[in-house]
C-alpha cells in the first residue's frame, strides 16, 4: 500500500528540515514547499514544488495538488502573517488536502502577551471552520534561543521577571510532529498538543545552567519594558518587531509559558530533553559565550 503525500513547508529551517528528513527516511512519499526552492534541502525521495509562498494563493493550490497532509510551519514574523496563514489554509483546502498539521505557540489565544502567539490563536481559530482536518502542535520557547539571547558580553537580559519557561529541544519538536504526521488515523484530528520542554525554569536560573556549562559567569538581568526597548533600539527594527521580541520576555513573567507538558513523551516514546542536557549536546549554541582564550 502506497502511504498517502505528505507536503512539508519550511524544510529550509530548524522545524521543518528536520521533519522533512524524518519522513524521508521513513520512505514516506514528501513534498518540500518553500519560497526559494533552491534553498530546500535534497533528501533521497523527496519532491520539490514550484516557489510557492504563502501568500500566493494560487501557486500554493498548484505545489499542493495530490497532497493528502500538509505540514504547515508558520510564516516568518511580519505584519501580514495571518493572511499568509489563511491564503495557505484556503489554497489546500482548494487542492484537496484532507489534513495540517499546524505549528502553533504555546499559549496561542486573541490577548496573548506575546504578541506574535497572537497570529497563531487567528490561524487556528481559521483552521477551525475550515473544510479540513488540522492538529495543533504548540511549541515552547525553543532551548537553543537560550544561549542565543545571551550576549558576547555574558548577559541574558529582558522583562521576564521571575517567570518560568519550560523550553523545548527542535529535536523533540520534530519527533514529536512525526508521529502525528505518520500516523494516518482520526486520533490526532482536533487535538491541540503543547510541545514543552521536562521543568519550567526561570531566566536567572537558565543563565547558572550557561554558567556551568561555559565555565564563565552568566547572568540573567531583568529589564523594565522601557529598558527593553532601549536595550534593543540599536538594532534598528521596526516597531512591531521589537513589540514581539519585549513581549516574549513579557509572557514569562507573566506566567503564560511555565506549563509543563507530557505530550513530547507521549508523542515519542521518551522523555523531553532538558536545557542541561541539550546545552551538554549543542556545545556549538553557547560557544560565543567562552572565555577569551
Amino acid at each position: 500500500m502506497i502511504s498517502p503525500l505528505v507536503a512539508v513547508t519550511g524544510a529550509s529551517g530548524a522545524v521543518g528540515g528536520r521533519v522533512a528528513a524524518r519522513l524521508a527516511r521513513t520512505g514516506v512519499p514528501v513534498r518540500l514547499l518553500g519560497r526559494d526552492p533552491s534553498r530546500l534541502p535534497r533528501l533521497p525521495g523527496a519532491v520539490l514544488a514550484p516557489p510557492a509562498p504563502y501568500g500566493d494563493g494560487e501557486a500554493m493550490r498548484r505545489a499542493l495538488d495530490g497532497a493528502h497532509t500538509l505540514f504547515l510551519v508558520s510564516a516568518h514574523e511580519s505584519p501580514g502573517r495571518v493572511l499568509e496563514h489563511t491564503t495557505a489554509v484556503d489554497a489546500a483546502v482548494a487542492a484537496g488536502v484532507e489534513r495540517i498539521v499546524y505549528v502553533s505557540f504555546l499559549g496561542a489565544a486573541p490577548d496573548a502577551t506575546f504578541t506574535f502567539a497572537r497570529d497563531h490563536w487567528h490561524t487556528e481559530a481559521h483552521l477551525r471552520v475550515a473544510d479540513v482536518r488540522h492538529t495543533f502542535l504548540r511549541d515552547s520557547w525553543y532551548l537553543a534561543g537560550l544561549p542565543a539571547m545571551a550576549g558576547t558580553d555574558g548577559v541574558l537580559r529582558g522583562p521576564g521577571g521571575d517567570g518560568r519557561v519550560a523550553a523545548v529541544a527542535h529535536e523533540d519538536i520534530a519527533d514529536a510532529a512525526s508521529a502525528v504526521l505518520l500516523d494516518e488515523g482520526t486520533g490526532h484530528d482536533g487535538v491541540t498538543y503543547d510541545l514543552t520542554g521536562p521543568e519550567a525554569f526561570t531566566l536567572a536560573e537558565a543563565a547558572e545552567e550557561l554558567s556551568r556549562v561555559t565555565g564563565r559567569t552568566v547572568r540573567y538581568v531583568p529589564e523594565t519594558r522601557e529598558e527593553a526597548y532601549a536595550s534593543r533600539a540599536h538594532y534598528g527594527a521596526e516597531e512591531w518587531e521589537v513589540a514581539g521580541w519585549v513581549t516574549s520576555y513579557e509572557a514569562i513573567a507573566a506566567g503564560e509559558l511555565a506549563t509543563v507538558s507530557d505530550a513530547v513523551p507521549r508523542l515519542t516514546g521518551r522523555p523531553a530533553e532538558s536545557l542541561a542536557a541539550y546545552l551538554r549536546e549543542s556545545p556549538d549554541s553557547w560557544r560565543h559565550l567562552l572565555p577569551e582564550a
